[in-house]
């Protein structure tokens, strides 16, 4: 078991490596873009990447405080599943309503590697090739809809 610093300082390890490894590679638009911490540019839209003891996740995470626009953007996101599952080749989860671990209220797309540590060096690789082409793939998908989402809010 690793102590609290012990730990953060694993985490930040990892996400540095993470982000040199991922920093020559172009947004969709062939721009520079900090990968680590994308920014959707839509306001509480969120893609998320978080890696743990037992998992990883990526995530895109709808957080409105108004349960009324959360779930417009969630419909929205649904009449675009085709499209999204076309640039992500897989299945996600798909909840219009869950609680964060802080208790607030949101709407999650998400997918789940299980069976690797963040505080496993050499589970590292197996992060990075989880999580490496599904944000690329979001970045793409997200090229092609963002435009609508930014006329909702």
């Amino acid at each position: 078991m690793y102590s609290k610093e012990e730990a953060s300082k694993l985490r930040q390890q990892f996400w540095i490596t993470f982000g040199k490894y991922m920093k020559p590679i172009p947004s969709a638009e062939g721009l520079e873009i900090n990968w680590v911490n994308y920014k959707t540019g839509v306001k509480h839209i969120f893609f998320r990447m978080n890696a743990e003891q037992k998992s990883a996740i990526i995530s895109i995470d709808i957080t409105h405080p108004d349960k009324e626009t959360r779930t417009l953007y969630f419909e929205q996101f649904l009449a675009f599943k085709t499209l999204f599952k076309d640039a992500l080749a897989e299945d996600w989860i798909w909840q219009d309503e869950i609680v964060n671990d802080f208790g607030a209220p949101l709407a999650r797309i998400s997918t789940t590697l299980n069976g690797v540590s963040i505080f496993n060096q050499n589970d590292w690789q197996a992060l990075i090739s989880f999580l490496k082409p599904r944000i690329i793939a979001l970045d793409q998908f997200w090229t092609d809809v963002k435009p609508i989402f930014e006329s909702i809010s």
